[in-house]
């Protein structure tokens, strides 16, 4: 596992240009962040012109029409293109976002595109993600009761009950959130970053969850919940609109409130 080399802007390459087609009008050029670990060379920015109106309005659709048609050994995730699976998460124009909603015609000039930050790199586009989803997997993102559920039936929430997991449930898991974050740029390690602890608290604040006292035991812990500073970059640059700060906000009333 490679870190994400974040050098001077002087280290990182000029690579290749990839003209547009003859004849293309509607031009726009697209600076994408190439590295291959085993190659050990510094990663280099290489350029492509793409016809706009050739492809569709968003930067994934550039993305793959680059890959399909230009320069099949770009490499990147991708799945659903709905802003749904969280695959195509990457630093498009200086904000961490999803490639399949971020439109074009909202980027003014060169289009700069680079993985997330301050987390380990695969190649070109794609962080690894293992570190993040072991943290995740810590704080039991589950259902967690010891009575038993009613005889072939559900276990039932008021509707009061349910609209408290709004604004949690949507999360995707694409991880902006978490590589927007000072906090855990410097303890990435064991801070365990907004979107995991946004998985907490929608698990804290289930009324069907019975375990809600060892949850917070858990994350009574100086970094895994108290490294957050309230910076607040994770609830701006959400792709889905939520706000995980609120969430970690609400942990921390809550670990107050048993010690009252």
């Amino acid at each position: 596992m490679v870190e994400l080399r974040l050098p001077r802007n002087s280290e990182i390459g000029k690579g290749k240009t990839y003209p547009a087609p003859a004849g293309a009008k509607n031009v726009r050029t697209f600076r994408v962040y190439r590295w291959t670990p085993d190659d050990d060379k510094n990663p280099v920015v290489d350029s492509y012109e793409v016809d706009l109106d050739t492809i569709g309005p968003m930067v994934l659709d550039a993305i793959i029409h680059i890959k399909n048609d230009v320069d099949p050994t770009l490499t990147f995730r991708r799945s659903c293109r709905e802003g749904i699976c969280g695959s195509c998460a990457m630093n498009i124009d200086g904000e961490n976002t999803l490639a399949c909603l971020k439109p074009i015609k909202d980027i003014k000039g060169d289009v700069r595109i680079y993985p997330l930050p301050h987390m380990p790199i695969v190649k070109d586009l794609v962080s690894n993600l293992d570190g993040a989803y072991a943290q995740l997997r810590s704080i039991s993102p589950w259902l967690q009761s010891d009575s038993a559920p009613p005889p072939d039936a559900e276990r039932k929430q008021s509707i009061e009950e349910r609209a408290k997991l709004d604004g949690m449930w949507e999360c995707i898991l694409c991880f902006c959130c978490t590589t927007s974050c000072p906090s855990y740029w410097w303890n990435g390690d064991k801070y365990l970053g907004p979107a995991v602890l946004l998985a907490a608290y929608r698990w804290i604040a289930d009324s069907r969850d019975e375990h809600t006292g060892n949850r917070l035991d858990d994350l009574e812990d100086t970094f895994k919940l108290y490294a957050c500073r309230t910076i607040m970059n994770c609830t701006q640059t959400c792709p889905k609109g939520l706000n995980p700060a609120k969430a970690i906000g609400r942990i921390k009333e809550l670990q107050i409130e048993r010690k009252a």
